[in-house]
Parts: C-alpha cells; sequence; structure tokens
C-alpha cells in the first residue's frame, strides 16, 4: 500500500532518516513511536511531501510518489493531521470542512460531525480562531481529515493538547473510521491509548526503524530507552505522555 524504501533525510550532513525501509499494509493501525528527536514526525512529513526526501523512494499503490507535491499527494488520497492544528482569523468551521468534503450540503456536512461526536449544528459556524479549546481544534482538525476519505490518514501526536478524556473517544473515533472506511491509519504518539490501539506498533531511534510488532514485544524497548518516562507512559493506562 504504501512502501518505503532506502529513505534519508539528511540536515547539514545529518541523517534524521536513516535508510528506512518498510510497507505499510491497506486498513492496519499503526503506531509510530521512539524518543523526542528520533524522526517520527519527520518520517510523517517525508510521506505527506512536507519534507522532500534525501535519497531513497516512497511508493503508494504501486505509484512512486516522491516526487509529488503535497498537493499531489493528497489527491492520491494521503491526509495529514498536524500536531498543532492551524488557526484561521475570519473564517468558520463550515469553510474549512466544505473546502475539505468538496460540497457545503448541509446534511453531508452534519453526518461528517455525528462521525467525529460533534453533535450541535451551531458548531458548525464557530470561527477557527484562538478562542477555541484544544479539544474543539483537534476535533475541527480531525473532521476535515476525515472528511476527505483518504485512504492513508497521518495523525501527528493528535493527543497535543487535549485532555485525558478526549483521548479514549478519539481512539474509537480512529479505529471506527479503520474498520468502517477500510483506512491505513498513521499515528505517531507516546500515549499508550494509542500504542494499545494499533495492530503494529513500529519504534523509531535515531532515525532508523528499530522495532515493529505488537506493543507486548515493544515493551522492554521502550522501557530500556528510558525516554519520555516511558515506564510510567506504557505502564500506566491513566497516565499520558507528551512532550
Amino acid at each position: 500500500m504504501l512502501e518505503l524504501k532506502d529513505l534519508y533525510f539528511s540536515v547539514s550532513g545529518r541523517n534524521i532518516i536513516d535508510g528506512m525501509s518498510y510497507t505499510f499494509e491497506k486498513g492496519k493501525f499503526y503506531s509510530i513511536t521512539g524518543p523526542n528527536g528520533s524522526g517520527k514526525t519527520t518520517l510523517a512529513k517525508l510521506i505527506m511531501g512536507i519534507n522532500p526526501v534525501s535519497s531513497g523512494s516512497i511508493s503508494f499503490q504501486g505509484k512512486e510518489i516522491s516526487s509529488l507535491s503535497i498537493t499531489e499527494r493528497a489527491r492520491e488520497g494521503i491526509a495529514y493531521s498536524f500536531q498543532q492544528p492551524a488557526r484561521f482569523k475570519g473564517i468558520t468551521f463550515r469553510d474549512l470542512l466544505s473546502m475539505a468534503a468538496g460540497t457545503d450540503d448541509e446534511a453531508m456536512l452534519l453526518a461528517l460531525l455525528r462521525r467525529v461526536g460533534i453533535c450541535s449544528l451551531s458548531f458548525l459556524d464557530n470561527p477557527v480562531d484562538a478562542k477555541l479549546s484544544g479539544g474543539e481544534i483537534k476535533k475541527i482538525e480531525l473532521a476535515t481529515t476525515i472528511a476527505r476519505n483518504p485512504k492513508l490518514a497521518i495523525y501527528d501526536e493528535p493527543d497535543t493538547g487535549i485532555d485525558l478524556w478526549t483521548i479514549q473517544p478519539m481512539v474509537r473515533l480512529l479505529k471506527r473510521e479503520q474498520k468502517e472506511h477500510g483506512t491505513t491509519t498513521v499515528v505517531v504518539s507516546h500515549n499508550r491509548a494509542f500504542l494499545e490501539a494499533a495492530d503494529i506498533v513500529l519504534m523509531i531511534s535515531e532515525g532508523k526503524l528499530v522495532y515493529k510488532g505488537d506493543l507486548k514485544g515493544a515493551l522492554p524497548m521502550l522501557n530500556d530507552l528510558s525516554v519520555c518516562n516511558y515506564r510510567k507512559c506504557v505502564g500506566d493506562k491513566d497516565v499520558g505522555c507528551y512532550r
């Protein structure tokens, strides 16, 4: 579905992504974790085309996309949700959602609201500005990502800036989208909830893929890394782990 082959990304002579190869399977849920600065977000941005690859290749559904722009990759069916969603003065949620969905049909917009757990029609007319809470702006980001019905959805630390009570509903939402719409889902996160939800956990350290498998197998390595208080993060279900 998505194939990374001998992928490198270098800055000032330093390899941020160091010869990574991996194939993501269609319709599975992946969590990417690892120490701060290990290259997790950089990898996600390389897939989306936000950063250009230094060498190597990225293929999506059998098509080489390494040279494609962000817009072209979006047209191929790849969507990206940022760790810190953008806020736009003078633009409402309705405006953004209509652009993402390609329609201003209110019934369709309401169906999208229900998919992300927003019950109020009036929420559509909220300005996407600094007055929104972290949880509200995250719901907007999720809705605009899901509205495109992507084949591959990438979520960069979706738990950033939200409370612990919002995380499990978000996990259930992403799992439901994966199962009901066949969305290949990639979540960059330290949070146990997303690691538990994953079909496959990928661990990155110093730009290299050092583990692929289930969470149980990842625990010893996570504990050894001792980064971001991993012992607490993966050992206590009630504790989230943030940068």
